[in-house]
């Protein structure tokens, strides 16, 4: 596939070297000529230095024969701008990121249509949504729905009182149970088990399970599920408003914000929750705003270092759940193996849903999460595809992938060796990060 991105900011470069990993015909477009030549150098992909929003600079990047346009400038208006003039010069589909939610409501997508903006990316708005979805499920670390939730992925970080610690994976395929074990993130590496392979303390286990028996893992982890109520929040981002807004009353919110101004567009942007003019990161402050009282923290000021310290903090009161926002991909390995809880990155998010977006343009494929260093995949399996000649135990797969559970008739199913695939079957699948284009000829 051809794709254009005009933009080689931290989500556009993000984009750009993922899709490139995977032998997509990638063009990215900036005004730095620094932050181009450092990309240039270290990946597979064609770089352009010029302003997005020009008709030669598209021209120019061969935009009338891309697959996707995607413009992710920090400005709104000119994602939009260059949306329209790639949609006029030929461009299949484009897709704009925004920071105006009003532009991501349903009545307004005929508009943007007319203007050649196939999409819109709301990054803040996808944030929001990973930390409610934490809220509700908040004793897993990360927690996905494929397929309209026939299959669910839970990510669990596996304490010292988990029974399933010590225990061999082949050891489990022997007991009667209703999930399967898909990857497992072990320090700063992520491992596709075998039956040999131990579950060990401060594992963070990713279990494939239907949504009937997902609750059966909360004992076999070591987990209790807790209600959450009090929530308090560092940071008046755009996530916290965008937060606030779509849960209604559900939770008490308390924000605290350093920046006394930001302060009081809160106080009208957010009239249902408690603003204090404060800073998070002191001790004093969460002790005097009642920390200790606190059901959830989430931290979502600008600094990555300053979310994951606070975060520790909260977790020494006792707090049951806290989320940290870490935008440096460099520091989620090592957020992930502190006692913090979930950690939210708008390049991920962003990565994953316009995965999504680019199944409506090539249809055997469903990316439905991105990870640090893997992702998932959705892959239908083709008539006389290698994945459908054998019992998975005897395809002799990489070790850099595994399988994870099946859609077959609409109907989801976990996978064991002697499971089959079929033709037409939707299948799950774990794998490193720059060897999907590997795993997908197996099923073509």
């Amino acid at each position: 596939m051809k794709i254009v991105i005009a933009g080689a900011g931290s989500v556009g470069s993000h984009l750009a070297k993922m899709l490139s990993r995977e032998e997509q015909d990638i063009t990215l477009i900036d005004t730095d000529t620094e932050r181009l030549a450092t990309i240039d150098a270290n990946y597979n992909l064609l770089t352009i230095n010029g302003n997005p929003t020009s008709f030669q600079v598209l021209q120019q990047a061969h935009v009338e024969g891309c697959d996707l346009f995607i413009a992710v400038m920090p400005h709104e208006t000119r994602n939009l701008m260059a949306c329209a003039i790639a949609n006029s010069l030929g461009a299949k589909k484009t897709v704009a990121r925004v920071d105006n939610f009003e532009y991501k409501m349903p009545a307004h997508k005929d508009f943007f249509a007319s203007l050649g903006v196939a999409d819109v990316i709301y990054p803040e708005y996808l944030a929001a949504l990973e930390i409610i979805t934490a809220l509700e499920h908040n004793w897993v670390r990360n927690w996905f729905e494929l397929h309209d939730g026939e299959l669910i992925i839970v990510g669990v970080k596996i304490r010292d009182n988990a029974p399933i610690i010590g225990m061999q994976l082949k050891e489990l395929a022997m007991t009667h149970h209703s999930f399967h074990v898909a990857a497992i993130k072990r320090n700063h590496e992520t491992i596709f088990p075998r039956g040999d392979d131990y579950i060990r303390p401060n594992d963070i286990v990713y279990f494939a399970s239907r949504r009937e028996n997902v609750d059966k893992l909360v004992d076999i982890c070591g987990k209790v599920y807790r209600p959450i109520r009090d929530i308090m929040i560092m940071g008046g981002s755009r996530i916290a408003i965008r937060l606030v807004h779509m849960v209604g009353d559900k939770y008490n919110f308390k924000i605290i914000e350093t920046d006394r101004d930001l302060c009081v567009q809160l106080s009208q942007k957010c009239p249902q929750a408690e603003i204090i003019n404060a800073d998070a990161r002191d001790i004093d402050t969460l002790k005097e705003e009642g920390i200790s009282s606190a059901d959830a923290f989430i931290a979502l000021a600008e600094s990555s270092e300053a979310n994951i310290l606070t975060c520790l903090s909260a977790k020494e009161f006792g707090v049951i759940k806290t989320i940290a926002e870490v935008e440096n991909l460099q520091f989620i390995s090592e957020a992930e193996n502190l006692n913090i809880g979930t950690i939210v990155n708008k390049k991920l998010l962003a990565s994953s849903r316009i995965f999504q977006i680019l199944l409506d343009t090539d249809t055997s494929t469903s990316r439905c999460l991105a990870m640090a260093d893997a992702e998932v995949a959705e892959i239908v399996a083709r008539e006389g595809s290698r994945i459908t000649r054998a019992p998975v135990k005897d395809l002799r797969l990489s070790r850099d992938m595994t399988i994870a559970g099946l859609i077959r008739d609409g109907h989801g199913s976990l996978v064991t060796g002697n499971t089959l695939i079929q033709p037409g079957d939707h299948v799950v699948v774990f794998c490193l990060n720059g060897v999907i284009h590997t795993v997908e000829k197996l099923f073509s």
